[in-house]
């Protein structure tokens, strides 16, 4: 369990200690690994949370006081395939970031504050060290989040995975005030649509980028002129998480609605906020994406259509406000140094999600 026990579910009988060691699950291993990640979810510790903790379950107190109607919502993910780059390129103190973004990010769509977060990690065998660096990137993520990393599971799975193979999946739960809920009741026509930057493919389309490299003359050391470091750390960048500043933004002015752009892209993602009836003009002169989606369109051979399908095409998150409070909203933002810029409007001449115009140069 990352946060609390690493150990299986229970021991097959056979010739003592050593039987489930010749099947392949290292017990000790398993226990090295708790202990490296306690300096990490110990960064990640809210006031709510219960030090009398078992060693099988997270405590968090709610206090119902600091609330009049409370409403609790949960998100699951995972990252995908951008875990094999992580494993390729022996890097595994960010995927964790990755994780924790594509979880609480889910959650603020609907203006709920992230309390606490819980992890699962699959192996093929449980390396100490290298568990313990990814659940420091789940921990950052978290902190960045302001939610606690209450607990969580390491499983060995030899057989099932090679030993340098790893999966992870996570759940976060938060809470919003019942009159707080955000989401498509709350959009109007004439509503202003506020971009916020995202730090790359985030941890979308990797079995597309994955394809990209090994049918072109790419590789994940090719160095080129239009991004500054090698591609594989490029695309390795951590999903940004943006929970505190939605957060920030729903405490301080009028937002009507979040769009988390994950898979799909930015036209459907930004649907889903919408009400049946209305839609949505967007410019894409307003904005030009990272070289990084040049780089994968061009040596792909991918369609603008489906890049736009696949990638959030430098948008991670969208913000739907009322269009007085536009200039607010961005200076907010700006303040947070969080890069937002209005990319469009909500209409109702319109049943979908429109995009004009080319990327800026």
């Amino acid at each position: 369990m990352s946060a609390s026990s690493a150990s299986p579910a229970g021991r097959p009988t056979g010739k003592g200690p050593s039987a489930y060691a010749a099947a392949g699950v290292d017990i000790a291993a398993g226990e090295r690994a708790v202990e490296l990640m306690k300096r990490h979810t110990a960064r990640t510790k809210r006031p709510e949370q219960r030090a009398d903790a078992s060693g099988f379950a997270g405590l968090f107190q709610l206090d119902p006081s600091k609330y009049r109607a409370p409403v609790l919502t949960t998100s699951t993910d995972g990252v995908g395939t951008k875990v094999m780059l992580a494993q390729a390129l022996g890097r595994h103190d960010t995927i964790g970031i990755d994780l924790v973004a594509m979880v609480v990010d889910d959650l603020v769509v609907v203006g709920a504050e992230p309390l606490f977060m819980t992890d699962y990690i699959a192996c093929g065998s449980v390396d100490p060290e290298r568990v313990a660096e990814i659940v420091g990137g789940i921990a950052e993520g978290c902190v960045r989040a302001g939610c606690a990393l209450v607990g969580g599971e390491t499983a060995e799975h030899p057989g099932m995975l090679d030993p340098q193979e790893y999966d992870l999946a996570g759940a976060a739960t938060g809470v919003v005030e019942a009159d707080a809920i955000l989401g498509p009741d709350r959009v109007r026509p004439g509503d202003a649509l506020v971009a916020m930057a995202s730090s790359g493919p985030h941890s979308n389309g990797y079995s597309l980028i994955r394809h990209v490299v090994d049918t072109t003359d790419l590789t994940f050391a090719t160095e080129l002129p239009e991004i500054a470091e090698p591609l594989g750390q490029a695309l390795l960048t951590p999903t940004r998480i943006y929970a505190q500043d939605c957060l920030a933004l729903a405490a301080e002015t009028e937002v009507h609605a979040f769009a988390h752009i994950t898979g799909g892209g930015l036209a459907a993602n930004l649907a889903r906020s919408l009400p049946d009836g209305l839609g949505a003009r967007i410019d894409r002169n307003t904005w030009r994406p990272q070289r990084v989606f040049d780089v994968l369109a061009t040596h792909g051979d991918i369609s603008t259509e489906d890049m736009e399908a696949t990638f959030n095409m430098g948008v991670g998150m969208v913000a739907v406000v009322a269009a007085e409070n536009l200039d607010e909203t961005l200076r907010i933002l700006d303040e947070r140094s969080l890069p937002a810029w209005h990319m469009g409007s909500v209409t109702s001449d319109l049943d979908d999600v429109v995009l004009s115009g080319s990327h800026a140069g």
